[in-house]
């Protein structure tokens, strides 16, 4: 059986390692391809995908979620990109109702800033996040180095609503 890249149909291809699973890799040398055969797509339903949203709202940690689901990782972390695609840019909260007279509305807000690492120890990024003190809802929030061109930048990114 000759094997045969499923991009180009050459047979000039090698084994390249293995895959995440255990299953052979293989490199074609024409068009520089990797492909693994016989593999397989795992579809995630609809009513495993509502689950795993709602565990997220639990705060259950990321691998819980992956272990108890049966899903990767990698997979979980594409999805949660997703829910953040889906959500407005801005997080400005709509007023509840409209008024004969004039409603002053004032935010107090906390600005915190917290740092962890990317990579290595040597790799800090800061973030910074700006909440409203009532409802503990984040309202901005920025990632970036402990100065002031970044806390100026927080600062900016704080949405205010000039009627």
């Amino acid at each position: 059986m000759s094997l045969s890249c499923p991009n180009c149909n050459s047979t000039n291809t090698k084994k390249n390692g293995h895959i995440h699973n255990g299953k052979q890799n293989h490199y074609c040398k024409q068009c520089f391809r990797q492909f693994v055969l016989n593999r397989e797509q795992i579809l995630i339903s609809d009513a495993k995908r509502e689950r795993i949203r709602k565990l997220l709202l639990e705060r259950i940690p990321l691998r819980g979620i992956c272990r108890v689901e049966g899903v990767s990782l990698r997979w979980l972390l594409s999805f949660i990109v997703g829910l953040y695609d889906q959500l407005p840019s801005d997080l400005n909260c709509p007023l509840k109702g409209e008024a004969d007279e004039l409603i002053f509305l004032t935010l107090e807000s906390e600005i915190d800033e917290m740092f962890s690492f990317v990579g290595k120890k040597a790799n800090k990024q800061w973030i910074w996040l700006a909440m409203d003190v009532s409802s503990r809802q984040i309202i901005a929030f920025y990632v970036g180095s402990r100065s002031r061109v970044s806390a100026l930048a927080l600062w900016k990114s704080i949405p205010i609503n000039e009627q």
